[in-house]
C-alpha cells in the first residue's frame, strides 16, 4: 500500500506542475511575429504640404511613421512665429492644430492616424505673432 501511495502522490505532484511549452515553437512565433511587424513601421502614405509662409524664413519637415505623422517647424526669423496646421487624410475627420515658435528654435506636432491612411494633405499657414 506505501507503493500506492507514492504513486498516487507523486501523479497528483505531476498533474499540478505548469507544462512547459517546447522553446523552439516560442522562438519560431516571436520570430515569425518580429518579421511580420517589421513592414508595419513603414508609412504605407504620401504627405502633401502647401504652405502660406507670408514670407517668413520657416522650414518644414515631415516625418511620416505608420499611424502617426509629425510635422517639424523650425523658425528661423527674429520674431516669434504662429503657425496653422490643417491636416485633410480622408476618410478620417480634419484635424487642425496650432503651433507658438521662439526665433531660432523648433516645434513639432503629430497626427494620429484614427483609419486607414492613402495620403494626407497638410496646409501650413505662418504669420508673426503680435499678441504674445
Amino acid at each position: 500500500m506505501a507503493t500506492d501511495g507514492r504513486r498516487a502522490v507523486t501523479a497528483a505532484a505531476a498533474a499540478s506542475r505548469p507544462r512547459r511549452a517546447p522553446r523552439r515553437g516560442l522562438l519560431l512565433v516571436a520570430a515569425t511575429l518580429a518579421a511580420m511587424a517589421l513592414p508595419a513601421l513603414a508609412a504605407n502614405y504620401t504627405v502633401d504640404v502647401q504652405s502660406e509662409l507670408g514670407g517668413l524664413p520657416v522650414d518644414i519637415d515631415t516625418v511620416p511613421m505608420d499611424g502617426v505623422l509629425v510635422v517639424k517647424i523650425t523658425n528661423n526669423a527674429d520674431v516669434k512665429v504662429r503657425c496653422d496646421l490643417r491636416y485633410d487624410a480622408s476618410p478620417q475627420p480634419i484635424g487642425r492644430s496650432y503651433l507658438f515658435i521662439e526665433p531660432g528654435k523648433t516645434e513639432q506636432d503629430a497626427f494620429r492616424a484614427k483609419r486607414t491612411w492613402y495620403q494626407v494633405a497638410v496646409e501650413v499657414k505662418c504669420r508673426t505673432d503680435e499678441k504674445h
